[in-house]
């Protein structure tokens, strides 16, 4: 997954640490299932940014794919 969202200038940071966000992995689990994906993070507090596109694009598509199982 590209992380489009960083790359196009959007400058995050975040509203606890002040910290510019960075690409990192991290795990996201759903329904017993443990997905590895790249997203912006806090280097400080590990604090994750779902940006809405994300969270109603493909994350709904998997979440309702694994529901449906």
């Amino acid at each position: 997954m590209k992380l489009s969202f960083l790359q196009e200038g959007m400058d995050w940071s975040c509203a606890r640490c002040a910290e510019k966000l960075v690409a990192r992995k991290v795990e996201l689990r759903y329904l017993g299932n443990v997905f590895q994906v790249e997203l912006p993070a806090c280097p400080t507090c590990s604090a994750v940014l779902i940006v809405e596109e994300l969270a109603m694009g493909r994350m709904l598509e998997v979440e309702q794919l694994l529901e449906d199982k």
